[in-house]
């Protein structure tokens, strides 16, 4: 029998087949669009996928502005932040940091569902957040992904 079929199969930076994908936030729900887009970064959908690499695709979202929190959340859901100095605490909620950026609801969310180290920085950066739809990595030619069937 043939040994090399037991071999578990790593992938490295020089292995990995990363895509373009293209995600319409319109009508989403923050959470669970998060969640699907973790997921894409991160790479868990491919069956070659390893935990230390960078196996995911890059992520572009688009119509940002029309995501959809539940219940209360767009006044008690609250984004804190410390500017360094004794009792620099800074607040937003969700309704004020989306007043100021749409984006930032969105780039935010994804971010607290990646890994907290190195490997979620550089994750991190193949995200590419749009308010609109227009959005400039047309010429990567990137594969429209519909979270609905999911």
């Amino acid at each position: 029998m043939d040994t090399l079929s037991y071999k578990t199969v790593s992938a490295n930076k020089n292995t990995v087949n990363k895509e373009w994908l293209l995600v319409d936030a319109d009508g989403q729900t923050l959470g669970r669009l998060a969640s699907e887009v973790a997921k894409l970064l991160r790479g868990k959908h491919k069956p070659n996928f390893t935990p230390h690499v960078d196996c995911g695709d890059n992520v572009i979202i688009t119509n940002a502005e029309k995501i959809i929190l539940s219940g209360n959340k767009w006044d008690e859901k609250t984004y804190i932040r410390h500017t360094g100095y004794p009792g620099g605490q800074r607040s937003l909620t969700a309704r004020e940091l989306y007043g100021k950026d749409p984006a930032r609801v969105v780039e935010k969310s994804v971010k607290g569902m990646l890994p907290k180290n190195k490997l979620g920085a550089v994750l991190f950066r193949n995200l590419k957040v749009y308010v609109g739809t227009d959005h400039g990595q047309e010429a990567q030619k990137p594969k429209t992904i519909n979270l609905n069937l999911k």
